[in-house]
């Protein structure tokens, strides 16, 4: 049953069967094959991020010294991203409540002790559509605050098949995931996943990057 953490924010626990999990990891492997991980860094200073990341869609997420920004083609191969797996896409049909497809869905890969730090998604220019997040593999600790960094913050734990919708009033809120759980009895399932070692976790975020053309706007 869907919960709805604060206005926009949606937790559809267990969206993804384990057939729709197996999937969509068969989808994500042949993505990874043509657009391999790479290890943002951060604008100015380099500093490498703890999670690897790629891209599907007309356009990809990327993060180095110049800058935060979307682009139509892999940073190191230089080929297009590749096409978006096609178990997201039906995910987000249902439950992005939005009248146009997404444009980039980015992969982010945890190993094993890898985190990501509060932040905002705030580069696309269209902020009406919802950011789609769905989970595989370890558990992890998702923490949600407000549209400050100040914000007092709470947290729920993602499981394998979790999806989460942030929109609405919550588009611009401060998250991030402070930790993943032991594997556990999700051993198996992220080993399979072949991507991702032993206690790894994979979430894909499905966002609208430009503003659509009418009659939508």
């Amino acid at each position: 049953m869907a919960t709805e953490l604060a206005p926009g924010l949606i937790h559809h626990p267990g969206f993804l069967d384990a057939t729709a999990r197996a999937r969509l990891a068969a989808e994500i492997a042949a993505i990874l094959e043509t657009a391999p991980p790479v290890t943002p860094r951060m604008p100015r200073t380099g500093k490498p991020f703890s999670v690897r990341m790629s891209n599907a869609g007309p356009l990809g997420w990327v993060s180095d010294v110049a800058g935060y920004r979307y682009q139509p083609d892999h940073p190191e191969t230089g080929r297009p991203w590749p096409a978006m797996p096609p178990t997201a896409l039906a995910a987000w049909a249902v439950l992005a409540n939005c009248p146009v497809p997404p444009e980039a869905c980015l992969i982010n890969l945890y190993a094993p002790g890898s985190r990501m730090g509060l932040h905002q998604d705030r580069d696309e220019a269209d902020l009406s559509a919802p950011v789609l997040s769905l989970s595989l593999g370890a558990a992890a600790l998702f923490r949600y605050g407000g549209l400050s960094r100040a914000d007092p913050t709470r947290s729920i734990r993602l499981q394998a098949g979790d999806a989460l919708v942030i929109g609405g009033p919550s588009r611009l809120i401060y998250h991030g995931i402070d930790r993943l759980y032991p594997a556990g009895d999700l051993l198996a399932e992220t080993a399979d996943l072949g991507f991702l070692p032993p206690g790894g976790r994979c979430n894909l975020t499905l966002r609208r990057v430009t503003e659509p053309a009418p009659p939508w706007r």
